[in-house]
């Protein structure tokens, strides 16, 4: 029992010492702030290179690393691990996909990119893991993803429904929603970048919070879902509301034909 009651005193101090509540402040900006790894002069201007951009270009050389990986001599019938894993992951995607009103052509030409900026949103999240700062914490990262996949719901839905086809969709089920679907294009790139940096932004500084005040045991187990779990979701969320929106423009336009041709047959 003496031996216990060592160990709970000793554990008890070390807490006490590790846990630290001066320049709390101070610490958690230094955290936030992106961290300079190096700069140089290009044509005139400066370029620094910041912690969030080496996490930016390492997980794009991961992707293109496992995709040539997973994609490598593929066969008909599935015989390697790699491949069934990667088949599992386009498979989800088309169903998703699928489920959203998309045929199963429509659901193949949009999977490229859909996959990609899932897997590519979790991973630079998941890159705290090594003591990195996430990208996503600065506001620009998810500022640009939301407005090029927005730029690409648009170009996708056109080339699905046809540019009258899209036009319809703004207009169903009534023409008065016209400017209301307008600005929902102007709110959607603002709902995703906003959704992708409070979530990664608050948890990465509850986290630093977390190591600040109790350093021992509770960083670990929160960060299994702040750190991993979350970093993931907002991927997945992401991916989802991108389908989604090409998925509401094809039934918006497929819709409006429908009660077109239902009226025309019933005034005649």
């Amino acid at each position: 029992m003496s031996y216990i009651g060592e160990f709970f005193r000793a554990f008890g101090e070390n807490l006490i010492e590790e846990v630290k509540f001066s320049d709390m402040g101070e610490e958690i900006s230094h955290a936030i702030l992106p961290k300079s790894i190096a700069s140089f002069d290009l044509a005139g201007f400066n370029v620094v290179l910041s912690d969030a951009t080496i996490a930016t270009w390492g997980v794009m050389i991961l992707i293109t690393i496992l995709a040539i990986v997973l994609g490598y001599r593929p066969q008909r019938i599935p015989s390697s691990k790699r491949q069934q894993i990667a088949e599992i992951f386009v498979n989800t995607l088309m169903k998703l996909a699928q489920s959203t009103n998309m045929t199963y052509e429509q659901s193949e030409k949009i999977v490229p990119y859909v996959g990609t900026i899932a897997v590519f949103i979790s991973l630079t999240n998941l890159v705290v893991l090594f003591k990195i700062s996430p990208p996503a914490k600065n506001i620009a990262f998810p500022i640009a993803l939301a407005l090029f996949t927005l730029v690409y719901v648009i170009v996708m839905s056109i080339r699905f429904v046809g540019l009258k086809g899209f036009l319809k969709s703004l207009i169903y089920p009534q023409a008065a929603l016209l400017p209301f679907k307008i600005l929902d294009y102007l709110i959607k790139p603002v709902s995703l970048s906003l959704r992708l940096f409070g979530n990664i932004f608050g948890a990465y500084i509850l986290m630093e919070f977390i190591y600040l005040v109790i350093p021992i045991v509770l960083p670990g187990v929160v960060g299994l879902w702040f750190d991993i779990a979350d970093g993931i979701l907002q991927g997945v969320i992401f991916t989802y509301l991108s389908i989604t929106y090409i998925g509401e423009v094809i039934e918006g336009a497929h819709m409006y034909d429908h009660d077109r041709k239902l009226k025309e047959a019933n005034a005649h």
